[in-house]
């Protein structure tokens, strides 16, 4: 059975551990993705017992703007809604704001206007060499 959270209560790195970041070159280990939920403004983790098998988070000035840089779940449980309920928590946290912004690969756009976002025009910069988060 899938449970939802928003605490990291009882969670550590090692219910972190079991193949996020698929694709990335750099992954972070399951230490830096424990801090970078541990310092989120919101998140919203899928567990099946005590193993984390998606996640998704938001940074936020918590007065008007936000972000949702990740969701991710992990491959063997995709397909069963799991993004969906994460993504639909998490904007459901974040009404009370003006913004709630989030930057995707177009193939990925017709998923996130399901939940009432617009596509938008925007810039970025990625440092590869620092996707894993070590210093």
């Amino acid at each position: 059975m899938i449970i939802y959270t928003d605490s990291l209560e009882n969670i550590t790195a090692e219910n972190l551990k079991g193949g996020f970041f698929v694709g990335w070159l750099n992954p972070p280990s399951a230490e830096t993705h424990y801090k970078l939920l541990d310092g989120s403004y919101r998140i919203w983790l899928a567990l099946d017992d005590k193993q984390v098998i998606g996640f998704i988070h938001a940074i936020s000035d918590g007065v008007l703007t936000s972000f949702i840089p990740l969701l991710e779940v992990l491959p063997d449980y995709q397909g069963r809604g799991i993004g969906q309920e994460l993504v639909k928590r998490m904007l459901a946290s974040l009404d009370h704001l003006y913004s709630v912004d989030l930057m995707c690969d177009n193939d990925l756009i017709p998923y996130y206007e399901k939940f009432g976002l617009h596509r938008a025009t925007g810039m970025l910069q990625r440092n590869y060499d620092r996707q894993s988060g070590a210093l």
